[in-house]
């Protein structure tokens, strides 16, 4: 097979460092296309999905953006569109080697489609051992291919109802005209009652059963109006799952508004909430919108919802009953619209039996209850855990790695600080490196108050 040329550009454009986001929930598919694009002198970031791509894009803007043909958690076709209105100057490509949508072509345009088709034809080495399993559409859907068994026999696809065929291996020059990825999410059903690594929202970073069946309650309730609590010890991602609510939502272009109820004074937290008017107590020289109301056809959410006074979860409850909130001050109501998400590390329904949290309120707001567990329940999911944290430290300086020594002495801490707690260590342990590329034990300081 001979490779496509790529057209040569001047020499001070061939040095120059460029930086591409390759958005992808197929792992393979993003190594290899790294691979090729670092060997083109691209610098390479990567993205398992929609909401990660826009995430990086937003933190650095990249000169090329490469997406898959399918996203695990964003509708194509609307990320591609909202993309582009917030990047217009992004050259924006697809896997099948389009535009992804009306926008400038950016002058290296060509070594980002050689790319594509270099990472495409890897896949096509299956066809030289294997022949295919076609599925056809009854629809006019193009065909994909995925490798099969020598001897298996035509069978019917009772999900997608397509029609399967078994045929013999191309010729090699059809497969270079024809590229077909290996790997497709859409065909490759997993087995009844089994869940997918690739369900998982980007945000989540885990594939143990716990963290996937996070993942999946989100999903379920994201489109819906229904209030959310969210339990789960300090440091275990409890807002990213907020976050991934409201991104899923039919509310996702709207305001998100977090508030943490412990961390302002019991004094100032109704003001905050509700908002207030010109002289409603002293230093109110001017009056105020709430974030409740700052949150108007959006998401609230309230973190350590537990911490709230009873007093004030009295007036959080009419809101909540009504949506209508009263501003400090104010004789008139206020209709609001939002969608009401709350947190909390503490089992509220004991203290709602102690009478320390109001059980009205408790029941209005757990309609639907998710439970980010805590690190020591899925340590499995240590490893990828260390890889996302120095990767994201890997975006302001050289990307560092862990030795064999450091591993086992983070595989052998219980984390009471949990997710958040490993993010620090890993903080801390670069900055004691210096400019070592590699963490040993040596630098794995977990600090005197937590051992």
């Amino acid at each position: 097979m001979q490779p496509v040329p790529v057209p040569l550009l001047p020499l001070a454009a061939r040095t120059r460092t460029r930086t591409a986001l390759v958005a992808s929930a197929d792992s393979s598919f993003r190594q290899r296309l790294s691979e090729i694009l670092t060997g083109l002198r691209w610098q390479v970031r990567e993205a398992e999905g929609g909401a990660q791509a826009w995430k990086e894009a937003e933190f650095s803007v990249p000169e090329a953006v490469i997406v898959d043909s399918w996203l695990p958690d964003l509708d194509l076709a609307e990320f591609l569109a909202d993309f582009r209105d917030r990047f217009p100057q992004v050259d924006l490509v697809t896997a099948s080697g389009m535009s992804g949508a009306e926008g400038p072509r950016g002058p290296y345009r060509q070594e980002l489609l050689y790319a594509l088709r270099r990472s495409q034809d890897t896949d096509t080495a299956a066809w030289n051992t294997a022949p295919m399993l076609v599925t056809q559409a009854a629809g006019p859907q193009q065909a994909v291919a995925l490798a099969a068994p020598a001897q298996q026999q035509p069978i019917q696809n009772a999900f997608a109802q397509d029609s399967v065929v078994l045929l013999p291996r191309p010729p090699s020059s059809l497969a270079r005209a024809v590229p077909i990825r290996v790997e497709t999410p859409r065909i490759a059903l997993p087995p009844m009652g089994e869940q997918k690594a690739v369900d998982r929202l980007p945000e989540l970073i885990g594939n143990a059963p716990c963290m996937l069946e996070v993942s999946r309650r989100i999903r379920l309730v994201a489109q819906r109006m229904t209030p959310v609590l969210i339990e789960g010890p300090t440091g275990s991602g409890k807002e990213l799952v907020a976050e991934g609510l409201h991104r899923l939502s039919a509310r996702s272009k709207k305001p998100f508004v977090a508030i943490n109820c412990a961390a302002i004074p019991e004094a100032l937290l109704e003001a905050e909430l509700f908002g207030h008017t010109r002289g409603a107590f002293t230093g109110a020289v001017h009056g105020r919108v709430g974030r409740i109301e700052s949150a108007d056809g959006g998401t609230l959410f309230l973190d350590e919802i537990g911490e709230m006074p009873l007093a004030l979860q009295s007036k959080l409850l009419r809101f909540v009953e009504c949506s209508e909130l009263q501003r400090v001050g104010d004789n008139e109501t206020v209709k609001v619209d939002v969608r009401i998400v709350a947190a909390t590390h503490r089992p509220l329904a004991e203290h709602t039996k102690a009478g320390t949290f109001r059980a009205d309120l408790y029941y209005r707001l757990a309609v639907f209850l998710i439970r980010t567990p805590a690190l020591m329940e899925h340590p499995q999911d240590l490893t990828l855990l260390v890889d996302h944290f120095l990767q994201k430290m890997g975006r302001e300086a050289p990307i560092k790695r862990i030795d064999a020594g450091a591993e086992a002495k983070l595989a052998a801490h219980v984390w009471p600080g949990n997710v958040r707690e490993l993010e620090h260590v890993l903080e801390r342990a670069a900055i004691l490196a210096g400019d070592e590329p590699l963490l040993t034990s040596h630098e794995i300081d977990f600090g005197s108050t937590v051992n």
